[in-house]
């Protein structure tokens, strides 16, 4: 079974700075995509940053410059390094993981979610 283990959420002020981990473990072929989703107070879920195949990096217009999105592949562990955070930045982060078993089969799997707070 694979498991999706996030860490690093919490109160900072605005200006300040967070690092949001995601640890996959379990049964895992091949990572093809690690990101992260937000869904703020009263809203939907929404993209912030995706990494696919460990290179590729995709972020949200909202946190271009400010949020930086890297993959440690030996340790299957995804980080969002958030700087410069704003209110608006507040919301519960999910981690996502798309992969590969070793039966073949593309899986999606995500987080439980680990909640960043901004005060102003």
């Amino acid at each position: 079974q694979v498991r999706l283990v996030e860490s690093g959420g919490g109160l900072v002020q605005a200006g300040g700075s967070l690092t949001l981990s995601c640890a996959a473990s379990g049964s895992i072929f091949r990572i093809d995509v690690m990101g992260w989703y937000r869904q703020p107070p009263g809203n939907k879920r929404e993209l912030v940053s995706t990494i696919t195949n460990g290179v590729s990096t995709n972020y949200a217009d909202s946190v271009k410059g400010r949020f930086t999105i890297s993959i440690d592949n030996a340790k299957n562990t995804v980080y969002l390094q958030m700087n410069s955070l704003k209110p608006e930045d507040t919301a519960v982060y999910y981690c996502t993981l798309a992969y590969l078993d070793y039966a073949g089969r593309t899986n999606t799997l995500w987080g439980q979610g680990t909640q960043v707070a901004v005060s102003s």
